[in-house]
């Protein structure tokens, strides 16, 4: 697994605008209505990211969570993460969250 150049990553975040980051990691922060929602999108997140065997650090602070993905066994950022983040981005979008 490579870890992809900050040009690259910079042009896949165009698709991703809530997202930041760059060769090291990616970030995006989420407010979500409610406590209980908040907890039901990190649920949904956890499904997906078991399912990629790819798992993201997620902080909880009461309805705002804070997304960070890096392939930890590449040491930075790879096609895993912009992937992962796209389904977060896809999830967080169904819960209507910002």
């Amino acid at each position: 697994m490579r870890i992809l150049e900050q040009e690259e990553i910079h042009r896949q975040l165009a698709d991703l605008p809530d997202w930041s980051g760059g060769a090291e990691s990616l970030t995006r922060d989420v407010t979500a209505e409610t406590f209980p929602a908040a907890i039901a999108l990190v649920d949904r997140v956890a499904v997906a990211a078991e399912e990629m065997n790819h798992h993201p650090d997620i902080d909880i602070r009461w309805r705002t969570l804070r997304f960070r993905l890096s392939t930890h066994s590449a040491g930075g950022v790879t096609d895993l993460d912009l992937e992962l983040a796209r389904r977060i981005e896809g999830m967080i979008a169904a819960a209507g969250a910002a």
